[in-house]
């Protein structure tokens, strides 16, 4: 170790009340001298020799890009130089690697340590491993865009029957497009508002089940059932439960009753009051579908 590398370190360590919080603390943290060559590490505490698998001996006196490895990109490399330039306080997401090999997303913060007179004498980097919460981040947009893909199969799916068997019931053309119109405008309106949760807030069991049924239902009120006491959904149950009735129609549509002129579901729902609380069941019967 040079000399003014070990005077930095001595600096530091001197500062009783700064080396212990830097110590203590369960956020990796290091700080950097920049008064001397490429601006190396000078002190890092056992946080962040936890996180990046290196003992103290081997990061002090190197400069923070030995994290840097094959995926790491240039844009937060050049970010991260531009707030040192700068001297200013920011985060930047940045891929890491560990002495393993192993990667982590890490959330980098930086700033400048100034003393009395406002002039820089060393910078803090602390890091947080935000690998899982981005990769959750990840899956739930794969399952929100694959549910997204899903919704629209089906309404292309219920489309085509609509129009099919709108056109067995209706021979005038003029007609015909005007029936095919109302029904795809209905069956458009319906989604979007069951499936905002702004237009279902306190809405009722059975105003949903006729909102969405009318619209799926190529014979309108005729081929549909509903019986049940009025009941209020709990914010909680509206999102699952359209969901389901969407599922419940769309399938009806294409292969069930709702497929067949003379089709006809049966949807009902009971209350059950025990201890374990309130419970809602619902039926769903289907008569006269396609054979």
């Amino acid at each position: 170790m040079n000399r003014d590398l070990a005077r930095a370190r001595w600096d530091i360590e001197g500062d009783t009340a700064m080396a212990q919080a830097v110590r203590q603390t369960r956020v990796p943290l290091c700080i950097t001298d920049p008064a001397l060559p490429d601006n190396p590490i000078v002190f890092a505490n056992t946080a962040f020799c936890d996180l990046t698998g290196y003992a103290l001996s081997e990061v002090v006196g190197r400069n923070c890009r030995f994290l840097q490895g094959p995926d790491t990109t240039q844009a937060s490399i050049q970010a991260i130089r531009q707030m040192i330039d700068e001297g200013r306080v920011g985060t930047i997401e940045i891929l890491n690697y560990r002495k393993d090999g192993s990667s982590f997303i890490n959330a980098l913060q930086i700033g400048p340590i100034t003393d009395e007179a406002g002039k820089t004498v060393y910078f803090f980097g602390s890091q947080l491993d935000v690998t899982a919460k981005r990769n959750m981040e990840i899956q739930a947009r794969k399952l929100a865009d694959d549910e997204m893909l899903h919704r629209l199969r089906n309404i292309m799916n219920v489309m085509n029957v609509i129009i099919k068997m709108s056109t067995r019931e209706e021979s005038d053309a003029n007609r015909l497009g005007a029936i095919i119109s109302e029904r795809l405008m209905t069956l458009s309106k319906v989604h979007f508002q069951t499936f905002d949760p702004t237009g279902t807030a306190g809405i009722g069991l059975g105003n949903m089940a006729r909102t969405i049924l009318s619209a799926y239902a190529p014979g309108g009120e005729q081929q549909f059932m509903l019986s049940g006491p009025e009941v209020e959904l709990a914010v909680g149950l509206v999102s699952p439960l359209t969901l389901g009735l969407h599922e419940l129609a769309t399938n009806s549509v294409k292969y069930g009753a709702l497929s067949a002129p003379r089709g006809s579901v049966d949807f009902s729902w009971t209350v059950h009051e025990d201890d374990r609380g309130r419970r809602v069941v619902c039926k769903w019967v289907e008569q006269g579908g396609r054979k």
